[in-house]
């Protein structure tokens, strides 16, 4: 400490540079600091007229925009008093939308107590034929209808070359969830 002391009083004018340099480094961080504080009350400021402006105008879009969004009715769960009913509601489901697109059921089953069972899921097999075109519709159909069915095993087996106009063999697997009894 006693050099820099000598130094600087051997040197004066490394002294006051020394000086003039340490407050002019003061006065550029205070400067910053302030521009930056400035700048963050300006965003602030711009940040509180945005929210402004979604408070006052929020609640009146959100019931137009859910308005446009078609939402099938009914419940999303398998009606019935047991799972044998729940079961059979589900048969009727897959058969409906099958007829509704011109297919033709050869057989279905339902099975209650597969590994899905204790949570309370019931599955449904069924195999049909139908026509290549109404695949597609079936499966939406099955999916996006009430009660919500999902597609577990779907087995397509394409019609044979020799046949013009032939149908598709399908095996498909849905299964629906049952309403809890409580």
């Amino acid at each position: 400490m006693q050099r820099v002391e000598a130094l600087l009083l051997r040197f004066p004018i490394a002294a006051a540079a020394a000086y003039v340099a340490l407050i002019v480094l003061f006065l550029f961080v205070t400067i910053g600091t302030t521009l930056d504080i400035l700048e963050r009350r300006g965003a602030a400021g711009a940040a509180m007229e945005i929210l402004d402006r979604l408070d006052t105008r929020g609640p009146e879009r959100a019931p137009a925009a859910r308005a446009a969004v078609n939402v099938p009715s009914g419940s999303p769960f398998l009606e019935g008093g047991s799972a044998s009913l729940a079961g059979a509601t589900l048969l009727q489901r897959v058969a409906a939308a099958t007829k509704r697109v011109n297919g033709n059921t050869l057989s279905s089953q339902v099975d209650l107590q597969g590994p899905k069972s204790k949570a309370g899921f019931i599955t449904a097999t069924s195999n049909f034929e139908i026509d290549p075109a109404q695949l597609q519709p079936l499966l939406y159909d099955l999916e996006a209808g009430m009660p919500f069915l999902f597609v577990d095993e779907l087995v397509v087996q394409a019609p044979s070359a020799s046949t013009q106009g032939g149908k598709l063999r399908v095996l498909l697997g849905v299964s629906g969830q049952r309403q809890s009894q409580k």
